[in-house]
Order: C-alpha cells, then structure tokens, then sequence
C-alpha cells in the first residue's frame, strides 16, 4: 500500500516528504517506546507513535524508518520536520488512537511486525 492511500484511510495531514508518497508499505509497528523501535528489521515499515521529540527521529534514522505516522493529534515540531526532510522521512499527523489507527491499518491489509 503507498503513503498516499494511508493519508487517506487516517485523513492524516502530510507534514513533510510529500514527494515520497508513492513509497510502498507492507508493515506496520506501533510504539511509543523507541527502544523497541531499535529492535525491529523490516523493509517497508510504516511507524505509529505519539512521540513528538527529537528522538522519534534520530531513532527512525538509526533504524532504517523512512515512514511516520503521529497519531493522537500530536504535532511534530520545526526541528522534527527539518531533522524529517534531511533524513528522507515522510510524516503524517492524525487525530486518531493508535489504537483505532493500528486498526484501521490492518483492516486495509498491511501486516504487523510480530
């Protein structure tokens, strides 16, 4: 499934890496945790998180995450979307649960990590 179709089924707002939203998801991992973040090998991954700091990205960087989803109306801050756009990484905003995001998602067909 492409970004593009995921921004829709979340009506999420595209935040940066709008030039990447034919990129193709296949997983999906939810966390708020980025320890667990490091932990996951997967192509093709889409990240869930409420996390709105600097380290949602350094994290995402180190483990090969070009694909996030804020959920729970959180918004990424200018130094997220600077760090966002240097590193390639798309982001959305949403206001749904990660819950109810996490669902929505594997509904449409994408899989989980575990």
């Amino acid at each position: 499934m492409k970004i593009k179709d995921i921004a829709e089924i979340l009506n999420a707002k595209v935040v940066c890496g709008e030039q990447f939203l034919n990129r193709e998801i296949s997983h999906v991992f939810a966390s708020d945790l980025m320890s667990d973040v490091l932990t996951i090998d997967t192509e093709n991954l889409l990240l869930l998180t409420g996390l709105t700091n600097i380290q949602t990205i350094r994290t995402s960087e180190m483990a090969d995450v070009t694909n996030i989803v804020l959920v729970r109306n959180k918004a990424a801050s200018e130094e997220m979307i600077t760090l966002a756009k240097e590193n390639r990484i798309v982001m959305l905003e949403c206001s749904y649960s990660m819950f109810k995001s996490c669902g929505l998602l594997y509904q449409a067909g994408l899989q989980p990590v575990y």
